[in-house]
């Protein structure tokens, strides 16, 4: 058959990028380095929280499923509410899943079970979540809408601190049979959880990593600060990983998604 081309755009916009690339490539020789004109570069406002700007993407681009929007809800409730990854994000990373025709998923903090439950939704009927947790009272929020949802039995919730489970994973011969990985749980192992899972996935899968941005504590990690320095080192080394392709993304509290080669 005919080969595919490479890049499915308009001739224009092709030739635009390149020459586009050219022009870039001359000037950083020359050593000029002219900052964007306004015309080619705007900034964003922040998007924080409780912004214009997010709430126009909530209203602009939120699909929640009714029973999604339930637990969102209940979980609003809880002191520790704030926990809750973003709905918009976890909207992305179930759109993700289904993108990559994921079967097997690892979540490594799972709270009361939005992001479980966004991302069983869209599993096929023989898909897995395995929700790695160490409480399960959170959990207990989420389980009964996970059940009104027809989905319980694609979440495999364990109960231990997850690098056992991620262990008991690799050792029961599960490397790299994992499409998608989420980490959103205490961030003084993150690095532990990112090598873990990224023997976890197959080649071409997905982890995203959540709070990359620690509500912006990782600009200048304090001293005391464990937290921050640790999210901080992990995207200094993200940032030179040739396992992975990467993209951090100003969504939430900063995710960082990496696509293993």
């Amino acid at each position: 058959g005919s080969k595919m081309p490479l890049l499915s755009v308009p001739k224009e916009v092709a030739v635009g990028t390149a020459m586009l690339g050219v022009a870039f490539a001359t000037g950083m020789l020359a050593g000029k380095r002219r900052p964007p004109s306004p015309a080619t570069y705007t900034e964003t406002p922040t998007i924080g929280r409780n912004s214009a700007l997010r709430q126009y993407i909530l209203d602009h681009s939120l699909r929640e499923h009714p029973i999604l929007k339930k637990l969102r809800l209940l979980t609003a409730d809880h002191p520790c509410g704030r926990m809750m990854v973003s709905c918009e994000q976890a909207q992305l990373m179930a759109n993700l899943v289904k993108l990559i025709k994921a079967k097997k998923v690892i979540e490594v903090g799972v709270f009361t079970g939005y992001n479980a439950l966004s991302m069983a939704l869209v599993l096929p009927d023989n898909g897995r979540v395995i929700a790695c947790d160490i409480n399960e009272d959170y959990a207990k929020i989420g389980r009964p809408l996970w059940k009104e949802a027809g989905v319980e039995h694609k979440i495999d919730l364990r109960i231990k601190p997850a690098i056992q489970t991620l262990d008991e994973l690799l050792a029961g011969g599960e490397a790299e049979t994992f499409d998608f990985a989420f980490i959103d749980a205490d961030k003084e192992n993150y690095n532990e959880y990112y090598e873990k899972c990224l023997r976890l996935v197959k080649k071409g899968g997905i982890i995203a990593i959540d709070n990359v941005f620690w509500n912006g504590k990782v600009l200048k990690p304090r001293k005391g600060d464990l937290a921050a320095q640790s999210i901080h080192r992990l995207n200094e080394k993200l940032l030179r990983d040739a396992r992975v392709n990467i993209s951090m993304l100003p969504m939430g509290d900063g995710v960082t998604l990496a696509f293993k080669l």
